[in-house]
């Protein structure tokens, strides 16, 4: 990596705290060089505009976040082993990095009002589709059947879910990692073809 692209990522992770915690629209390219310890001229010679330096910021994150995930389904051995660590890799994510999802969201809200984010949003929101699935086949392949839904429909359910989530621990709501982490575990069954649910309890 040259001198000029290591300069790009190091102001976007000292402006990721600012962004993270206020989010798009409240936050000016001026805030964010005032919260990050770098003047704004700094960050202009780097970033043509906030646009820029936001969308810079969520893709860096996503395809570290991305290539966390993928590691799931390779190193796997079981159907069991690709479920219980998908779970708990989700449910860490939405505990450990709230601000950085609940910008990416926010980013992804906002690409509905304007042209400035959609291609980018596009492409990011594509990666994590194809990383769901990757790891749904998987679940499949070990589990000797097929998946039942669209690739589009699984990742639908597992973005749902996962921003469910986010808007529980943001409200306070003390289970909702754990709710997250046993969602994801009962949900990756009945993914597929075949699926036959446990009979009623008796009584």
């Amino acid at each position: 990596m040259d001198k000029f692209s290591l300069r790009r990522a190091e102001l976007a992770a000292a402006a990721l705290a600012t962004l993270s915690e206020f989010g798009y629209a409240r936050t000016s390219l001026r805030e964010i060089a005032q919260g990050s310890g770098f003047s704004h001229g700094v960050f202009h010679y780097y970033f043509r505009d906030k646009v820029e330096l936001i969308t810079y910021c969520v893709r860096e994150y996503k395809i570290a976040c991305i290539a966390h995930y993928e590691e799931i389904a390779v190193n796997a051995s079981s159907a069991e082993q690709v479920r219980l660590d998908f779970a708990a890799a989700l449910a860490a994510s939405a505990r450990d990095d709230t601000a950085m999802h609940r910008l990416w969201y926010d980013l992804r809200n906002q690409s509905m009002f304007g042209n400035d984010f959609q291609a980018d949003v596009a492409e990011v929101d594509g990666s994590l589709e194809q990383m769901i699935w990757r790891i749904v086949t998987a679940y499949a392949a070990f589990s000797h059947a097929e998946v039942a839904l669209s690739r589009s429909a699984v990742y639908a359910v597992f973005d749902g879910m996962f921003q469910q989530a986010l808007l529980g621990i943001h409200t306070g709501n003390n289970d909702a990692v754990a709710a997250l982490q046993e969602g994801v575990w009962q949900v990756l069954p009945r993914l597929l073809d075949g699926f036959a649910p446990p009979p009623p309890p008796a009584g």
